[in-house]
């Protein structure tokens, strides 16, 4: 889950790193309130999980409370990238001398934690590393020896940092390590950390993503979640305990195990091109998954009103291939007449036979069984493009 700027000032905030006073805003009004309790010269900041809100005009300064009006009223409910801006940040103004760049982040490739420290702040961290590599730290992280403050001021000399700020920045950065573990982040990136001209080091912006896999750990992240940009059908299976992704799709997923729904999604893909349609979502139903399971599941989909047809691609295992045509049929029955597009299904593996059977039997005008899985694909893509 990725935070809204605001959300990892006030993260950082508790976690004892250096930030400035800021405030969140839904209307000009309330931005004027809280450009009085911070000062009067702020800057407002759109708060969108997205870059490049500078240059579409979504950080602009602020001199006083009504100037902060007016610029809060001009940002809220821009469109940025296709993100609509709902909140700004109202943050204190600060006398900027330097910018710096940290950032602690999983390594998946190398299965290890990665700090990274520049100099060179304030710009694109790719840019800084292709550009001017020298200007950029990378150093990994034992876990099981985390970051000490010897260690941090070890990246932050490789990061050519200023003799007069290393202690500070180091601090910072083993500050930054102690919101990376306890939050059990997957990203914290601080672009820029800046030098004001008065000495001070302070995150002057945030990024974090939390690691939704550590939610049971953390009651305390639902309430960061942004309900407003959730798919609802995503919701929906989140409630149900779905492993569901919507995609901008025709032609609607279901399969049990996540690595054949990949394999799904890239046959729906490949057999979409002739006719010009694609997934529509993914929906992993899990390899013992019941058969209220998959009527859940199929419900979901089916009340997707992008979806034109349904592939069901189950090998069966643990969940044999009969109680998933039960579900199937299960599903059929709860919808009635909701239930108006053609089913595609493909069943393979452990009691397969009885699966099909059930399916036969049923004659449920929606639903047509093909044996293999790249000519289920092929007929639910050309079911989509009819309809």
């Amino acid at each position: 889950m990725d935070l809204f700027e605001y959300q990892a000032r006030d993260l950082f905030e508790a976690k004892g790193v250096p930030v400035l006073g800021g405030a969140v805003a839904s209307t000009p009004e309330e931005a004027r309130s809280a450009a009085q309790r911070l000062g009067g010269k702020v800057v407002v900041k759109a708060q969108v999980k997205i870059g490049g809100r500078g240059k579409a005009g979504g950080v602009k300064l602020a001199e006083n409370a009504d100037d902060a009006f007016e610029k809060a009223k001009a940002i809220l409910g821009m469109d940025i990238k296709g993100h609509v801006v709902r909140k700004v940040m109202i943050a204190e103004a600060a006398p900027i001398e330097s910018e710096y760049y940290l950032a602690i982040l999983l390594d998946r490739a190398a299965r290890s934690f990665l700090v990274m420290a520049s100099v060179a702040g304030g710009m694109d961290i790719e840019e800084v590393a292709h550009k001017t590599p020298e200007k950029l730290a990378r150093v990994h992280i034992d876990v099981n020896e985390g970051l000490s403050k010897e260690k941090a001021v070890e990246i932050i000399k490789q990061g050519a940092f200023p003799a007069d700020v290393m202690e500070k920045v180091a601090d910072v950065l083993v500050l930054l390590w102690k919101t990376f573990q306890e939050s059990d982040a997957t990203l914290v990136e601080v672009n820029p950390l800046v030098k004001t001209s008065d000495g001070r080091i302070i995150a002057l912006d945030g990024k974090v993503t939390l690691d939704d896999n550590s939610a049971f750990r953390h009651p305390d992240h639902e309430a960061l979640i942004d309900h407003a940009a959730t798919n609802p059908l995503e919701a929906l299976a989140k409630e149900k305990d779905l492993n569901y992704v919507k995609l901008e799709g025709e032609v609607g997923v279901i399969g049990n195990g996540a690595g054949l729904v990949m394999s799904t999604l890239d046959v729906v893909a490949y057999a979409g091109e002739k006719y010009g349609v694609k997934p529509a979502n993914f929906l992993d139903i899990g390899g013992g998954a019941s058969a209220q399971v998959m009527a859940d599941g199929l419900s979901i989909i089916l009340g997707d009103p992008a979806v034109r047809s349904v592939f069901v691609n189950v090998f069966g295992g643990i969940t044999a291939c009969d109680a998933v045509a039960n579900g199937i049929i299960q599903a059929l029955e709860m919808l009635g007449e909701k239930a108006t597009k053609p089913l595609v299904v493909r069943l393979d593996g452990n009691n397969v036979l009885e699966g099909r059977r059930i399916l036969n039997e049923a004659k449920h005008p929606l639903v047509e069984q093909v044996d293999t899985m790249d000519g289920a694909a092929a007929r639910a893509a050309e079911l989509a493009a009819k309809r």
